[in-house]
């Protein structure tokens, strides 16, 4: 809901501060008084088109701030979050600078956005009928999603929407696979060869570095024998190291008796130390046998590491990943030698979800047709006391081809009008005049407002070119639509003005050097005054007094 307008510097407002209630909210005052200028101002802080006129003579920038309270509206809070935005305290803060340059910048809670974040938000939180070029409910594109709204077709679109995703996926998975197929077929020689080149290799996970090892020691072999021997002699000579701990064990077990325990165990350890080097000199000469100098041996390790690396960089990957290249040839050659058995299986799980899909998305479109027809009803009755009882409203629900089919079904859907007996009906923003569409906008949203959850919602003289009873209809729809939400109505209708849950006179004063806007709160006595002036014009009469009076009265203000 719109809490507070701040405006300083556009065109005629100097500087205008407007608290706001829930409610009907009417604005009246003569004509270029200003109240254009209101809802320009408004239409800046909600990311509309900024001009320079805009920005009152002499000042260096206009700013506007609207703010908004959200205590019973989270339907901003994803995307608030998606841009790291937050409402502080339930309340958010719109806020626009135009400078007279024609640059503009935009504020979201004191943080910079862009313009088309502010719009988005704003086209959130207000709807303005009348006075903006984007009006929601003209635009075709909203009319499918508002109709879904009102047929209370939420679960049934998440269904269509989940079998289009799973379409999708399905044709996705196919054309991959028949393009996997035509390279296979494209490189099936290859394949045949490169299977070949590594089957014959028949690689293992783990070989480059066993094999490199084993290299490198038959290279340095006859350096290590040598070293290896020259070692075991030293070992096996008769005063030997294992000899010599024995021989020092012996003699001190011969008098370890008269030494109270202390050698007990200096001679365990040597005993140990004896039986480590006799193992020692075991694991060596097994070492020593098993190193092999045969050169044709070497041979046949270096010609299988070298082929292993070389068909590793051939097919530019690891040698450890050579068994797994394989592989997958292997599968790659099977999928094109089977005759595509799996591309029929795809193909066949594609029609499915495609299947799957139109039935579902059909079912919506006759579910559609079903709230298509309420509409109509619906807003057909709303027109009788507009005196548009010979206009007919129509939703045009057509099937589009099947390139233009989506996660929200295979129709195309357009809110039309005809506003004269015999003549076709077409869509609202062409075949309605300024006074009927504002009417339609009226009959449409009062339809509408318990599916469309805006929280306001700003009629800029709907009433224009009625009266009477005419009027007092608009006036009732107004007040009734405005128990669901915030209404505001720009109008130069007693009859709609009376209506108002509360009141604001806009009017011009000041000279010709110096003219300025400002907007009052009417009370009870000013507002009577206020709808006489509307009634009897220039002068105000008693009489239009106490029709002013009757009116109030009548709506219980």
């Amino acid at each position: 809901m719109l809490q507070s307008l701040s405006i300083a510097n556009v065109v005629l407002i100097e500087r205008l501060e407007l608290t706001f209630e829930a409610g009907l909210g009417v604005l009246t005052g003569e004509t270029g008084a200003g109240k254009s200028i209101l809802l320009d101002a408004l239409g800046l802080a909600l990311g509309m088109r900024a001009e320079t006129r805009l920005v009152r003579h002499g000042a260096k920038q206009a700013v506007v701030s609207a703010t908004f309270d959200l205590k019973s509206d989270n339907s901003l809070d994803a995307l608030l979050d998606e841009h790291g935005l937050a409402a502080d305290e339930d309340l958010l803060i719109l806020r626009r600078v135009l400078g007279a340059d024609g640059r503009s910048r935009a504020f979201v809670n004191d943080q910079p956005v862009s313009v088309t974040l502010l719009k988005l938000l704003g086209e959130t939180l207000v709807e303005v009928h009348g006075q903006f070029e984007s009006q929601r409910l003209l635009s075709p594109a909203n009319h499918r999603g508002l109709l879904d709204s009102y047929g209370g077709l939420k679960g049934v679109i998440g269904e269509v929407s989940n079998l289009w995703r799973q379409w999708r996926a399905a044709i996705e998975a196919h054309a991959q696979a028949e393009n996997e197929m035509a390279a296979a077929r494209r490189d099936q020689d290859f394949l045949v060869h490169a299977i070949g080149e590594l089957g014959d290799l028949d690689p293992k996970a783990g070989e480059d570095q066993a094999l490199a090892a084993k290299r490198t020691m038959m290279m340095h072999g006859e350096h290590l024998i040598d070293a290896m021997n020259k070692a075991l002699g030293e070992l096996n000579r008769s005063d030997g190291p294992e000899e010599g701990l024995r021989t020092v064990a012996h003699r001190l077990e011969q008098v370890a008796d008269k030494a109270n325990g202390r050698l007990d165990e200096a001679i365990a350890t040597l005993d140990r130390a004896a039986i480590e080097a006799a193992e020692g000199q075991a694991l060596l000469e097994k070492a020593s046998s098993e190193i092999d100098l045969d050169p044709q041996k070497l041979e046949a390790v270096e010609e299988r590491l070298f082929a292993l690396r070389a068909q590793a960089r051939k097919h530019n990957v690891e040698v450890d990943d050579l068994a797994d290249l394989l592989a997958r040839m292997q599968g790659q050659l099977a999928a094109v030698e089977d005759g595509g058995a799996r591309l029929v299986q795809l193909k066949k799980a594609e029609q499915d979800a495609r299947d799957a899909y139109e039935t579902a998305a059909r079912s919506l479109s006759k579910s559609r047709t079903k709230a298509a027809d309420q509409i109509d009803k619906a807003v057909g009755q709303e027109l009788a006391p507009l005196k548009m009882e010979k206009a007919v409203f129509v939703t045009c629900i057509e099937e589009q081809e099947e390139a233009a089919w989506g996660e929200h079904g295979c129709d195309k859907v357009i809110f039309e009008v005809s506003t004269n007996p015999g003549s076709p009906a077409g869509p609202l923003n062409r075949i309605a005049s300024g006074g009927e569409l504002s009417r339609f906008m009226l009959a449409l949203k009062a339809v509408l407002a318990s599916s469309d959850k805006i929280p306001t919602i700003i009629f800029d003289e709907v009433d224009a070119g009625i009266g009477g009873a005419v009027a007092a209809a608009v006036g009732e729809r107004l007040s009734t639509l405005s128990e669901g939400a915030q209404v505001l109505v720009v109008t130069h209708s007693p009859q709609v003005a009376s209506r108002g849950a509360y009141h604001w006179r806009v009017s011009k004063s000041g000279d010709a050097g110096q003219v300025r806007t400002a907007i009052e709160t009417l009370t009870s006595d000013a507002r009577k005054e206020e709808l006489a002036r509307m009634l009897a014009g220039a002068e105000v009469t008693e009489e239009a007094r106490a029709a002013a009076d009757s009116l109030l009265q009548g709506v219980g203000r």
